[in-house]
């Protein structure tokens, strides 16, 4: 009966994971520098949030068809489809629930002293060593809000997973697809059961993130 939840969950764990890895190195770079095209990247990053899902999941599913060079390459590399499958969907949650990474890390560098990064440079501190050793441990809160909500985010996809990735029960069929079908039958009660538990999770998660950074404010006189 769960398996729709747990499904996500997986999907969202490991779309956590990889997205952390990408979007940190992408917002560190986008809080120091102050060259002409971090507008654009800014903007290509953030694109996701008001892009129409369908449109996003659209293009996605047509990148990695076996029509496309990516898909035929992995196809003839590896024998493996990259739609329909869990795959696409980690790819395209990659994709949608970027900016929800990037953007909180980025703000929470870019509030970091910059006397304080200084010093770890002058201490012969890499920027590798910098990044994870200084500029994390002082940004809990930021780092929290990202990982929380991009997890969060991904749980609730709907439109770009059923794009890319369709309803194979085990497979792909995650819990957002798992309620439109089940409004689609008609099958309201067990669509009440799944709104519901989606709704405490969600609740539960920006409660989480709320207190969380209430309390680091109190903490540091914010």
């Amino acid at each position: 009966m769960f398996e729709p939840f747990l499904l996500s969950f997986k999907l969202a764990s490991i779309t956590v994971a990889i997205l952390f890895f990408i979007a940190l190195p992408l917002a560190w770079y986008l809080s120091q520098t102050h060259s002409k095209v971090k507008p654009f990247i800014e903007a290509l990053t953030a694109l996701p949030i008001v892009l129409p899902p369908s449109v996003l999941g659209f293009y996605i599913l047509v990148a990695l068809s076996q029509n496309s060079p990516i898909g035929a390459l992995f196809k003839d590399t590896f024998d493996m489809s990259l739609v329909f499958n869990f795959t696409s969907l980690v790819i395209a949650s990659c994709f949608y629930s970027l900016p929800f990474m990037v953007q909180p890390l980025q703000s929470g560098f870019e509030s970091l002293n910059k006397q304080m990064l200084e010093a770890s440079y002058l201490a012969g501190k890499s920027k590798f060593q910098t990044i994870f050793f200084v500029a994390l441990p002082n940004i809990k809160s930021s780092l929290l809000t990202a990982l929380i909500i991009t997890f969060a985010h991904t749980v609730g996809e709907f439109g770009v997973v059923l794009m890319v990735g369709g309803s194979i029960p085990g497979e792909t069929k995650v819990a957002s697809v798992a309620i439109y079908e089940m409004v689609e039958t008609m099958n309201y009660s067990l669509a009440h059961i799944y709104s519901a538990i989606m709704i405490g999770i969600n609740l539960v998660v920006l409660l989480s993130v709320y207190i969380f950074s209430a309390k680091h404010n109190k903490k540091f006189g914010l």
